[in-house]
């Protein structure tokens, strides 16, 4: 029989979510202000590099520019899966933040029944972007 989990404390709560929110808006300003089709510190797709075809995650950081720049077709055209998945994220993330609000366990983040059809989702969209009749969904 499996111990039960540590209890995690109100105060280790709220630092663990104001340093995600410093996090990612630190990685959002320089997304925002350094064009990653400009500069060559973002990190290069090593699938791409190796392969010549696109990962699902090519363009991703190009979509994220262009979506903190209002671009939503730019973006689109990037990374269409990296743009249909952030709102289901940010839905799921006010979810458990409500949930949690109310005083009731938010449960996992990611619950484990969801991985196969997202596995499957990612790789589909892998194989579609690199088949020429589907060429609208690479970068």
């Amino acid at each position: 029989m499996n111990p039960a989990p540590p209890k995690i404390s109100s105060l280790n709560a709220r630092f663990a979510a104001v340093l995600l929110a410093v996090t990612v808006a630190g990685i959002a300003a320089v997304i925002y202000f350094l064009n990653p089709s400009a500069h060559a510190f973002y990190p290069v797709c090593q699938f791409h590099r190796l392969t010549g075809l696109n990962c699902p995650g090519c363009g991703g950081t190009r979509a994220a520019y262009a979506l903190l720049h209002g671009n939503f077709v730019t973006a689109f055209r990037d990374n269409a899966l990296f743009v249909a998945g952030l709102p289901l994220v940010a839905a799921r993330a006010g979810w458990l933040a409500l949930n949690r609000w109310r005083g009731r366990s938010p449960g996992p983040f990611f619950p484990t029944r969801f991985l196969l059809p997202l596995l499957v989702v990612i790789g589909v969209f892998g194989v579609l972007r690199n088949l020429p009749a589907f060429a609208f969904l690479s970068p």
